[in-house]
């Protein structure tokens, strides 16, 4: 299967179990792997049969604006599902990370990866 990557594409939402984090939009780092055939799009050259990168970091964007988790988690599992019934993707590898949680790290975070490859 091929793969259309988008890396360090950040946002910004409302996440956090602490009463702190409940008031402000902390910003988070999204690593993406989405599976993909490419094959039709580059056939002749058709974006219409591509995974447009705009569209999939539009509803991203959209989606992390609107959401109110507590949990990295939460965030994650949400997005790796809206993202593959938006746009058929049949495999998606997700990392999440939130920078700045830990004085000792530099992010922590989660990695998903959901779907059939």
């Amino acid at each position: 299967m091929d793969t259309v990557f988008i890396e360090g594409l950040q946002v910004d939402t409302l996440i956090g179990a602490y009463d702190w984090e409940r008031g402000i939009r902390q910003c988070l780092r999204l690593d993406l792997t989405l599976g993909w055939d490419i094959r039709p799009a580059a056939e002749n050259d058709e974006l219409a049969k591509a995974l447009d990168y705009a569209e999939v970091a539009g509803v991203i964007d959209q989606f992390a604006q609107a959401a109110r988790f507590e949990l990295v988690e939460t965030f994650a599992e949400r997005l790796a599902a809206t993202l593959m019934t938006r746009f058929a993707i049949p495999w998606l590898r997700l990392r999440v990370t939130k920078p700045g949680v830990n004085a000792r790290a530099t992010a922590l975070g989660v990695e998903i990866e959901r779907g059939c490859r």
